[in-house]
């Protein structure tokens, strides 16, 4: 098994964080190839035959290519990990799966603008006003997510499952920001639930494995 991408990206850990929660280590069980922003490879014509999007991640075994992080994730987790991260049943899978794509379509499309625009966005070209009002409307998301989390310890089922992976790699995102760029954007607010839940998922062995390293 090959995973095509590069450790920084959002996408590419929410797949390593699941490859290490089902036992499965880089350099035994799959090789990692560096991909993405200056490593290249993503435009090369062997990478655009197996995602033409040029995006990563990218996964590749036994002739099989998939790329979509969810999907990957999705994948993996029916077939390595039984019902661990990923439910079989439809209603609760249903339930995992709704919080993994709240967290791309809504959650990580809203925060993405804040992001880019300070890490990946020279000074002259920011559009503060466009990066202050990303950042405190994905406040206002993660503020769904502290209610719920007021009332029950993991997003979905009774466990920590791929909703949990998704999101809180969302969150990590969103802290660092405020972290980082204080001077710039506007204070954060107290999300006590959500920030208990970040920190017990933050500090499971595989996250630190692969992601806090």
């Amino acid at each position: 098994m090959k995973l095509y991408g590069r450790r920084s990206s959002i996408n590419v850990q929410k797949v390593l964080w699941c490859l290490a929660e089902l036992g499965l280590e880089e350099g035994r069980d799959f090789e990692r190839i560096d991909a993405g922003l200056h490593f290249g490879v993503v435009d090369t014509p062997e990478f655009r035959a197996l995602n033409p999007n040029g995006l990563v991640p990218t996964l590749v075994e036994d002739g099989r290519v998939l790329w979509e992080s969810n999907t990957i994730v999705r994948y993996l987790a029916a077939t390595r990990g039984g019902d661990s991260l990923l439910p079989a049943d439809p209603a609760a899978r249903a339930d995992v799966e709704r919080w993994m794509d709240w967290q791309l379509a809504t959650l990580w499309s809203t925060l993405r603008v804040a992001f880019l625009g300070l890490t990946r966005t020279p000074e002259h070209e920011r559009n503060y006003d466009a990066i202050r009002t990303s950042h405190a409307q994905a406040a206002r998301m993660l503020g769904i997510v502290d209610a719920l989390l007021a009332r029950q310890p993991f997003l979905a089922q009774d466990r920590f499952t791929l909703a949990d992976v998704c999101v809180a790699l969302s969150a990590e995102r969103w802290y660092s920001l405020a972290r980082n760029y204080p001077e710039r954007l506007e204070p954060a607010p107290e999300l006590p639930s959500l920030q208990a839940w970040f920190t017990a998922a933050t500090q499971r062995p595989s996250y630190a494995k692969v992601v806090g390293t």
